[in-house]
């Protein structure tokens, strides 16, 4: 069955898929490669086929016209003779009537004597009957019964001329028994072409060359009678005066054809129980099949010195088989019950077939047409394909599951997480997604075949890389109308923050390898699964997307910490963040109280959290802190007056984050944190130094953060309460001279 072409934007969906581009390219040039060869190798045969054809007909033509010049020189010499004979008609009418009563005593005497020839012949078969490994009569009987079929056909034929058909039933009659004898004669025939490879193998060459000897006989007859057809077609009115010259087979009786059917129909059994064996064990196919190869051994070596050489057996018999096995292997391609694993080793299937058959002496553009259609490449796309399926009904399912348990995580006890181990909180899902992510691996690893496994691992990493994005979208959704929300409706906000603390755990034990104990993450996990089963080529590409999915998986855990921190500051601190700076803020013990509430959450989260992640999410929750704080000067109200205590507000704010960080478990995860709060130092500076040593202020800044905005630094001098447009312009000024060098983002980046 053909199959449609893939276009290439079926081939070329996603921006990933380019990425494709090289192994397609070396696929259809294969492809067009094989067909190519095929190509070459069909006109080839068709050139050699049609020069047979045009010698044939050559021949054929020259025999024919040798035929019609012989009769027209008879005819010429028949007509001269008449003429140069006076008495010629009445001599030739008593010729003709010698002739006829001569013709007529043979039909006599071959009639009375057709039965008891027919008796003997009937009696030579049965005593064969007794001996069908040897058959010794087979010779005499085709002897006998040539003459008798002969006999009949020139009986008929006369009476075909008379006037009487009522003659013709009754000499059909005289001759039914002969159609009996000739129906076993037949039969014996047959018998032996269907075991002519158990004859060899059983050193029987006696019979089978007298079979050979039969088949070339009839062989000849037909070729006979088909040339006499076709030189008498066109010279009826010369063919009644020879009718002479046509004794023997009137019509083609086709032996040689029946041999030709008997090889075909001998071999269907053993397809059908090469079939049986195949379908019922995949992996039986290439032991079902060593019948194929023994018996073209057999031809080879056995029987092709036992036939005519210009029958060209060998050659002969290949192509009946070569034939029979396309079809037998593309009909099971084609049969909607054929499984994958019988259609993997299909696919396996032409590579030993050609080996095998270049060992009996044929090149594979020898064999037309290729034994599945060169379906090489569309079978395996479908089998990955097919995988590929089964994968994404996986997924789409895991995926519905965890939205729906992250929609019921109000109702669902625990909010429908799950523990580790180590009482870490965990998606449900995760263990379930890499099971079948391993299953499906194995699947593609049945097919032996490295560029199955490796289109489907392709597929695995696009996945895997979608579900990171669709899980910090369907969050990041979430966490939106807590953050927009402004009637103060919170159901659902403290399992949110369960799930976020969930991911993050989920990302890291997608990647946490420890070594020391043995034990590997999902993804290390899986990298040495797939990891046997690809090419060295492909593992250098698969390095690279396996690096990029770990740094997935940080990005999205440190992502999950990073929303955490701001919904704190959303829900948790949306009330106080906006006095910062204004004259509510001296009063107040905000940063104190904030502090305090961030401390619990530590607590709360500490056990449940990757212990990997504790000190990130405080070095988050500070950065996020230290940015809102420095945001504040764009609090509606924030006022920074010179006769205002604010420096020692903002030395008092200071002290306690810094008291904070400086009780943390690990003292370098709060220096770390202090040493990034000396930005307020030069923030302090933009707010205290005078007019004149603003640009110098501002250039240190700069310097020390590159990517220190603008907009940022017009905002704190605007909440100066002595300032004026020249300070503005006079910083943008040093701006404009300044040549800053860029370099990793700095905490100011993120200040706007």
């Amino acid at each position: 069955m053909d199959v449609p072409p893939v276009s290439l934007s079926d081939l070329l969906r996603h921006p990933d898929d380019l990425d494709k581009i090289s192994s397609l390219k070396a696929e259809f040039s294969r492809k067009k490669a094989a067909v190519d060869s095929q190509l070459r190798g069909g006109l080839r045969e068709q050139l050699e086929t049609t020069q047979a054809g045009m010698n044939g007909l050559a021949d054929g033509q020259k025999t024919v016209q040798q035929i019609k010049e012989e009769m027209m020189k008879i005819d010429k010499i028949c007509s001269e003779s008449q003429n140069m004979i006076t008495d010629f008609a009445t001599i030739n009418l008593v010729s003709q009537a010698h002739r006829n009563f001569g013709a007529v005593e043979t039909m006599r005497r071959n009639l009375e004597t057709f039965g008891d020839r027919l008796k003997d012949i009937a009696d030579m078969l049965a005593m064969d009957e007794d001996d069908f490994g040897n058959m010794p009569n087979l010779l005499p009987i085709h002897i006998e019964l040539t003459k008798l079929r002969n006999i009949r056909d020139d009986a008929i034929e006369q009476i075909t001329r008379g006037d009487d058909p009522s003659l013709q039933s009754t000499l059909e009659d005289y001759f039914e028994r002969l159609d009996g004898v000739i129906s076993i004669f037949d039969e014996r025939i047959t018998l032996i072409a269907m075991s002519l490879i158990n004859l060899v193998v059983a050193d029987n060459v006696s019979l089978v060359v007298r079979f050979a000897l039969i088949v070339e006989a009839e062989e000849s007859s037909d070729q006979r009678v088909l040339a006499l057809q076709e030189a008498l077609k066109d010279h009826k009115e010369i063919a009644t005066r020879f009718q002479s010259i046509t004794d023997g087979a009137k019509t083609v009786r086709g032996y040689k054809d029946k041999f030709l059917a008997a090889i075909k129909d001998q071999a269907v059994p053993k397809f059908e129980e090469a079939k049986a064996a195949f379908m019922e064990d995949p992996g039986m196919l290439e032991k079902s099949m060593k019948w194929y190869f023994n018996d073209l051994n057999t031809v080879k070596l056995g029987m092709v010195q036992l036939m005519p050489k210009k029958w060209k057996l060998f050659k002969t018999w290949t192509g009946i088989y070569h034939g029979m096995m396309h079809d037998f292997l593309v009909g099971i391609i084609d049969d909607p019950e054929t499984s994958s694993a019988h259609t993997l080793e299909i696919v396996s299937w032409p590579e030993k077939y050609y080996r095998k058959m270049g060992k009996l002496g044929f090149k594979q553009e020898e064999l037309l047409p290729q034994v599945i259609d060169n379906r090489e490449t569309e079978l395996v796309r479908d089998f990955r394909a097919l995988i590929i399926k089964y994968l994404d009904q996986w997924i789409d399912r895991i995926w519905v599951q965890e939205k729906k348990d992250f929609e019921e995580r109000n109702v669902g006890e625990g909010g429908n997480l799950d523990t580790d181990e180590y009482e870490y909180f965990r998606n449900k899902n995760m263990i379930d997604l890499w099971r079948m992510l391993r299953e499906q691996l194995d699947a593609a690893a049945n097919s032996k075949r490295a560029d199955v496994v490796e289109g489907v691992v392709d597929a695995m990493f696009q996945r895997l890389r979608i579900r990171q994005q669709n899980w910090q979208k369907m969050l990041e959704d979430e966490s939106a109308r807590y953050e927009n929300d402004k009637l103060g409706d919170l159901e659902g906000f403290g399992p949110l923050q369960d799930w976020l603390v969930a991911t993050a755990n989920d990302q890291i034990a997608c990647i946490d390898d420890n070594e020391e104990e043995g034990r590997f993450a999902y993804l290390s996990d899986f990298k040495r699964k797939f990891g046997t089963l690809v090419t060295p080529q492909y593992m250098d590409r698969a390095e690279g997307e396996v690096a990029a999915l770990r740094d997935g998986y940080v990005d999205l855990s440190t992502w999950c910490m990073t929303k955490f921190a701001q919904l704190v500051f959303a829900v948790d601190f949306k009330a106080v963040m906006p006095d910062f700076f204004t004259p509510k803020w001296y009063s107040s013990t905000a940063m104190a109280r904030m502090i305090a509430t961030f401390d619990e959450y530590v607590k709360d989260y500490k056990a449940v959290l990757h212990h990997s992640l504790v000190d990130i999410f405080i070095e988050i929750f500070a950065d996020e802190l230290l940015i809102r704080y420095l945001s504040s000067v764009r609090n509606k109200g924030a006022k920074f007056r010179r006769t205002d205590p604010f420096q020692d507000k903002i030395f008092d704010d200071l002290s306690t984050a810094f008291a904070y960080f400086d009780s943390l478990d690990h003292p370098d995860v709060g220096n770390a944190i202090k040493e990034t709060w000396r930005v307020t130092e030069l923030f302090l500076g933009l707010l205290t130094v005078s007019k004149e040593e603003l640009p110098n202020t501002f250039e240190e800044f700069k310097t020390r953060y590159w990517d220190l905005q603008i907009s940022w630094v017009e905002a704190v001098l605007r909440s100066r309460d002595d300032f004026e447009r020249s300070m503005l312009n006079s910083v943008k000024a040093r701006a404009a001279q300044m040549d800053v060098v860029r370099g990793p983002e700095t905490i100011m980046g993120k200040v706007k």
